[in-house]
């Protein structure tokens, strides 16, 4: 991974290319963020520049033979630590980075923005607690006793030292003060205040702010192959989260459009029942999947007020649903009409975002979309 991979954050970028190209490594670094951050991408590409040989333009050069194989995180003074669970085949001693290598790597290449959840998922370890054993301590120090192979630096990247046992932090301390020569520590944190004070007083902390909203736009659009409508949407709901925009904008877009489609449809034939069963599994979901609903429905409404002007394609699903429910909405609804509704679904958003009951607020938003259907009709 290169700094070009990652998007936004150009200041971090020059400072950790500057450290580098001046010779002033900190031999123990904490790249801290928030869930979701370039807190790992950038450690990732800041240990590819470390070895690069023919560093340009403020990042590696992403060609010659050692970023080819930081690229693909095979090269021999790259080491990674990060939190384990046993699984079928691997228990008791066994359950140390080292033997869960192939899957990281599969991980880091699919998403370097993941999180615990991901990671477990990506090796099979679901609802197991994660852990980084005192064995693994005893590794890192077996890693890194030994002179870099390739590189000039040698290079531990710890992901997510927060599920350190409290012996495994303890026992790298001495190495994490004192390492051997051109050995370089980075440490990836997503929660900084779980740390043991004793490592964060070896370690310079490195701030990596979320993204900006205009950042994750310009990642899903260039790099996932999404529709700019539809990124700038994704963008909005995930509020700096890269992983969350990524699951969203792969997941849950035909789920948001399947059941927009069924709440409206039991507004206009005012199904009460089925909107308090509604109301119910709405409460149920996720804070960021009933913005997603929201924020899609307005983007629904917008687009019924566009119909026969504008260009709709680019915020219709892949298989065309939402242009088809656009159209046939538009068609029995007036604009007065589309515009009381799209004040109740932002009224709806507002109040959610604030932390109002969700079951109350949508069955109260869906007695009220009724209503105006009741009134559309007579």
């Amino acid at each position: 991974m290169r700094f070009a991979d990652i998007p936004g954050l150009i200041d971090v970028k020059e400072d950790l290319f500057r450290n580098v190209e001046s010779g002033r490594v900190a031999h123990a670094q904490l790249f801290m963020g928030k869930p979701g951050s370039a807190n790992l991408a950038l450690a990732l590409a800041y240990a590819t520049l470390l070895n690069c040989e023919q560093p340009e333009n403020g990042d590696a050069c992403g060609h010659c033979r050692s970023c080819q194989k930081s690229n693909k995180f095979i090269h021999p003074d790259m080491h990674f630590v990060f939190p384990v669970s046993p699984i079928k085949n691997i228990s008791g001693k066994d359950v140390v980075s080292n033997s869960f290598i192939a899957p990281w790597r599969e991980y880091l290449t699919q998403n370097p923005y993941g999180g615990p959840i991901e990671w477990s998922t990506c090796y099979g370890g679901e609802d197991k607690q994660l852990n980084i054993s005192k064995e693994e301590s005893r590794n890192i120090i077996r890693s890194l006793s030994l002179k870099a192979f390739e590189g000039p630096y040698k290079v531990m990247i710890i992901w997510l030292p927060e599920y350190f046992h409290t012996a495994a932090a303890n026992a790298i301390l001495k190495i994490l003060e004192e390492p051997p020569e051109k050995t370089v520590f980075l440490l990836v944190t997503n929660d900084y205040e779980q740390l043991l004070s004793t490592i964060l007083s070896r370690t310079l902390l490195i701030r990596i702010r979320s993204f900006r909203n205009e950042e994750i736009q310009s990642y899903l659009t260039e790099q996932r192959g999404i529709l700019e409508a539809k990124a700038a949407h994704w963008a909005h709901i995930a509020t700096g989260d890269m992983n969350e925009a990524i699951r969203l904008a792969t997941e849950m877009e035909d789920d948001s459009h399947s059941l927009f489609r069924e709440w409206m449809r039991n507004c206009w034939a005012g199904t009460y029942n089925s909107l308090i069963e509604m109301a119910d599994s709405y409460n149920k979901m996720k804070k960021i999947e009933k913005k997603s609903l929201l924020q899609y429905g307005l983007n629904i409404m917008q687009s019924s007020l566009v119909q026969g002007y504008l260009d709709i394609s680019e915020i219709a699903t892949p298989d065309g649903q939402a242009q088809q429910f656009i159209e046939k909405f538009s068609k029995v609804l007036s604009i007065d009409t589309i515009n009381l509704i799209s004040l109740e679904l932002n009224k709806a958003y507002y109040h959610l975002e604030r932390n109002a009951n969700p079951r109350i607020l949508f069955l109260d938003t869906s007695l009220l979309i009724s209503d105006i259907f009741k009134k559309a009709r007579s």
